[in-house]
């Protein structure tokens, strides 16, 4: 599985735009799920490529937050946990 960078999905839906064959042809020529496709269109639609980029950096460092958020919370049961035991 090819992971795409942000510049090549823009590019892939600006030529999807542009070219009279259709989708089936057009993902099959590029290597990509049609379904592939149509996700992308509704993800980066009305996107430039600095956006995208932007977009792509942001989903990330929001997954890096919540896994944080996920680990302080853990910590915090677990200190509730042997708080609430009385020795």
């Amino acid at each position: 599985m090819k992971q795409h960078t942000p510049e090549d999905i823009v590019a892939i839906l600006r030529a999807a735009e542009a070219s009279q064959e259709s989708v089936a042809d057009f993902c099959r020529r590029q290597g990509i799920a049609e379904a592939t496709l149509y996700r992308w269109r509704q993800k980066y639609g009305n996107l430039q490529v600095d956006e995208a980029k932007r977009l792509k950096a942001l989903e990330a460092e929001n997954a890096k937050l919540k896994k944080m958020l996920a680990e302080v919370m853990l910590a915090n049961e677990g200190l509730k946990e042997v708080l609430a035991k009385k020795w």
